[in-house]
């Protein structure tokens, strides 16, 4: 007998009236119409069953700390930083872990079950690092976090980083991180990169840097981080995230640029809600969006994801671990409006961020994990439009959360008594 058993599904590549089975955690058949006995049966009435949502690019030591110990007022990412070092020395373990672990439980209710978490390791105590590897261990039967060891205040820069940095790996954070651009010096920077590749070489680790987060055309430490994947055989291992100042760039630098990332192999992650509320904050008028060439990105054949970034805390008030609200801002941002680029932006919040994630098991396939989402959407694209509810989550076959459907009552003559907003 299956343990699971879904009807009338339909999956983002367009299939309907799909079936799929799941036993012992994985996906036993995916097929149209398939009947078997199962312990559970769900009617998925046509709508949309996808892979769970993926994010893979957040900071869960900073989350739900707005206001703390005041406001960004200007909003721009250097007062961020500052307000983050002015709180730093407030943090204890168990507010950070408390706060977290109330982040992963929206998570958990929106659909999104793999965050990979940038954590500070600036702190010579390592506090954060050590609050997140316990949050990684209480929430991993629902949830998987991967960290990145992240030197806020620039590995170079700050006494001690490369120290501080190795120590967190020591621990078992799983990913190098950097900030380049942070560094006091260009030539600083691009060292930063060249350093932390090779100790990611050493270890056998991924890479994923803040790159060039910045209106600056001139920060290009991108170019190096791909240049070092390729010098280092680190192939699918390393990702750039931000790469805001390529909205800055004159085209000609970039038709250079843009192949040179698809040859390295390096993964890019914009980050919509926040690279747009960040970046241009120097710009009068004409304002720049500031997020990074997704479309033209894709066109070259590198790997794009959408990460969330932040959710009310130094940088960000706003957030709710929706990655659909992503989705949705990225698409508008980067004008891909039409029917592929939507899906594109779909596929940005799971399939591309699973990559980036290095999720095995990730998809909805026969032997794959029994990890998805039955959404309130007949399709990827009424899905981001909506921000669809998200009707039932499951991991590994086991139902996570559950919400009611979205719908209005209405009180007009000679109309319907209801509308949930699908035509």
């Amino acid at each position: 007998m299956l343990d699971l058993l879904i009807h009338n599904a339909t999956l983002p590549d367009g299939r309907t009236g799909m079936s799929v089975a799941v036993q012992d955690g994985r996906i036993a058949e995916v097929s149209p119409g398939l009947q078997a006995p199962a312990a559970q049966t769900v009617d998925a009435g046509g709508l949309l069953l996808a892979p769970h949502f993926v994010d893979p690019h957040f900071h869960m030591d900073a989350t739900l700390s707005y206001g703390l110990p005041r406001v960004n007022e200007s909003g721009t990412l250097l007062e961020g930083i500052a307000l983050w070092g002015e709180l730093k020395p407030l943090l204890t373990a168990e507010a950070l872990i408390d706060r977290a672990l109330a982040y992963c439980d929206w998570a958990v209710a929106r659909g999104l079950l793999a965050i990979r978490t940038h954590v500070d390791t600036s702190d010579p105590s390592l506090l954060a690092v050590d609050a997140l590897l316990e949050v990684k261990r209480r929430v991993a039967p629902y949830l998987t976090l991967q960290l990145v060891a992240f030197p806020q205040d620039g590995v170079l820069r700050t006494p001690g980083g490369v120290d501080n940095l190795r120590r967190a790996l020591d621990k078992g954070v799983d990913v190098v991180g950097g900030i380049p651009h942070f560094e006091r010096t260009m030539a600083d920077g691009a060292a930063s990169v060249k350093l932390l590749c090779e100790l990611a070489a050493e270890r056998g680790l991924p890479v994923d840097m803040h790159c060039d987060e910045s209106d600056d055309p001139q920060s290009r430490h991108i170019e190096t981080l791909a240049f070092e994947s390729q010098r280092l055989g680190l192939h699918g291992r390393v990702t750039g995230s931000h790469c805001t100042s390529m909205h800055s760039m004159d085209n000609y630098y970039v038709s250079k640029l843009l192949p040179l990332i698809a040859e390295s192999g390096v993964s890019v992650i914009a980050n919509p809600l926040i690279n747009i509320t960040l970046q241009g904050r120097h710009d009068t008028y004409p304002k720049r969006r500031g997020m990074t060439r997704v479309p033209e990105l894709m066109a070259a054949g590198v790997n794009v994801a959408f990460g969330h970034d932040c959710v009310m805390d130094p940088w960000y008030g706003m957030g709710s671990g929706d990655m659909l609200e992503v989705a949705h801002m990225g698409l508008h941002v980067a004008q891909m409006t039409s029917q592929a680029g939507i899906r594109q932006c779909f596929d940005a919040v799971t399939v591309n961020a699973a990559r980036v994630f290095g999720l095995a098991g990730y998809g909805l396939e026969a032997g794959c994990d029994a990890s998805f989402v039955l959404l309130q959407a007949r399709d990827p694209v009424e899905a981001i439009r909506l921000r669809a509810a998200r009707l039932k989550v499951w991991r590994a076959g086991r139902l996570l959360a559950q919400s009611p459907a979205a719908s209005a009552t209405l009180h007009l003559d000679g109309r319907p008594g209801e509308t949930s907003f699908m035509p």
